[in-house]
Formats: C-alpha cells, sequence, structure tokens
C-alpha cells in the first residue's frame, strides 16, 4: 500500500491508466486533499475557481458551487456569456467538472488555480446516489438484470462475470442496495400460450477512470486490470459490510 500525490483527478488517472498499460493490477481509493496543522488547527488548501458560462446556465452553476461551500468574489457579463469568480475548497472541485459540463451542456470552461490555506470548512456533500452491489458471485443474466433496471442504472450486461461486494449499478435513492444479479429464470412444467416478451436491456453505463475517481465513495475503490476497470466496496462481505454500518449508527 502507498500513497500518490497529483494534481486533481486528471493526473491521477493518467497514471492509473499507465500502469494499467504496463499490465499492473491495482486498487485506488477516493482522492483526498493534503491538509496541514496551523496554528488554529488543521487547514485545507483553498483555490481560485474562474468560469464562463452561458447567461441561461448561471442559476445551475451557482447551485452547484453553493453546495461545495464556495464563496463568489465577482460576475461579469459580456455579451451572451457570464464570468464568474469564486473561491472554493479544494475538496469541492472532485467531481466538479463533470457536473458543471453536464449541468451547462458542455457549454462551461472552467480554471483554477492554488490561492491559500484556511481552516477546515467542514463536510462536503458527497454523490446523492447510492449505489447497487452485488451479494453473491456468478455471471450476470438478462433475467436478473431485467428485474433491476427499474431500480438504477447499471453497469454490467449479461454474461459479466461479478463477485460479492462489487458495484453493478447506480441506486436512484441514496442509500446502497445490495442485489442478485445472476438469478436465473425458474423452469416450470407450465407452458403459456404466447412466447415470453423479449428481455429489453439498455445498454450498461460505462465509466472512465476519471470519471470513476469522481463517484466513488469513501468505503468503495477502483479495481483496475488491464482488462477492466470494475467498482467495488472496501468490505467485499455483505454480512460485514451491515454489522460494520450497524456498529457506526450505534456510536
Amino acid at each position: 500500500q502507498f500513497r500518490v500525490l497529483g494534481r486533481g483527478e486528471l493526473q491521477l488517472s493518467v497514471l492509473m491508466e499507465t500502469l494499467r498499460r504496463e499490465k499492473f493490477e491495482l486498487c485506488v481509493r477516493n482522492p483526498e486533499v493534503v491538509t496541514r496543522e496551523g496554528e488554529n488547527g488543521q487547514e485545507e488548501p483553498r483555490e481560485r475557481l474562474n468560469i464562463d458560462v452561458d447567461v441561461a446556465h448561471v442559476g445551475a452553476v451557482t447551485q452547484l458551487l453553493g453546495n461545495r461551500k464556495a464563496q463568489m468574489l465577482d460576475q461579469k457579463q459580456e455579451g451572451s456569456r457570464v464570468r464568474l469568480e469564486y473561491l472554493i475548497p479544494c475538496r469541492g472541485l472532485f467531481g466538479l467538472r463533470g457536473q458543471m459540463l453536464t449541468a451547462t451542456r458542455g457549454t462551461a470552461i472552467m480554471h483554477h488555480v492554488f490561492e491559500d490555506w484556511i481552516p477546515w470548512t467542514g463536510p462536503i456533500p458527497q454523490r446523492i446516489s447510492g449505489a447497487m452491489v452485488a451479494d453473491r458471485p456468478g455471471s450476470t443474466t438478462g433475467y436478473a438484470l431485467n428485474k433491476m433496471q427499474p431500480r438504477g442504472i447499471l453497469f454490467a450486461g449479461p454474461g459479466v462475470h461479478v463477485y460479492e461486494g462489487m458495484i453493478v449499478g447506480i441506486h436512484n435513492r441514496d442509500n446502497d442496495l445490495d442485489v442478485n444479479v445472476v438469478r436465473e429464470k425458474k423452469l416450470t412444467n407450465f407452458r403459456a400460450s404466447g412466447k415470453d416478451d423479449a428481455i429489453q436491456l439498455a445498454p450498461p453505463k460505462e465509466m472512465s477512470l476519471e470519471q470513476s475517481l469522481e463517484w466513488i465513495r469513501d468505503d468503495e475503490m477502483i479495481e483496475v486490470t488491464p482488462e477492466a476497470i470494475r467498482l467495488r466496496k472496501i468490505v467485499l462481505s455483505c454480512q460485514e459490510r451491515h454489522a460494520l454500518s450497524k456498529k457506526l449508527k450505534d456510536k
């Protein structure tokens, strides 16, 4: 186990992809900012963020940054574009680029640079959606995946080998959900007059290394191999995860 320091998710993802192409296998936890001890306790870095965006998307950008404890310094309009200037904790930049492009339909331009050190600003909300986690090993089936489609967005299609603790999708709600994606349809002696409807599965969502770094929580990891990129829980066993969660709630 070793610690890697880098400048943002992009630089870390480039390093991971380089190791992957060199046939290395590794697991990566979610990124954290480098902190230091100041005169008044723990301090974290703060960045000066400049954003150029269409007037129509200013509200979406403002709401997005407000949840990340950003402070607006200036706002200037030039024609149909608006230039926004913020001071934001470095932790607030994790996953911001992808969400910014989604909220502005790919029209936003952003740049940030180190400003200073500030006292620790407290927790910053992570992703709002939970994960769908496989509760047993095996190969996924179309029958089981079809049952899971209403629950969220899937990462895997049929015929993919999964193991207990592997993340197989994004849950619609904020809690994690243990799912059985290897279930097969039970065969009986009864036959219907018509044929079963063909299963229609949405294409699985593919996430890059950079997107995976932005998405995972503190209790999750990225498993990187030359053949595949998988997301998993640090504690693979369902029973152990539930026991640990209950212990934390009791405290």
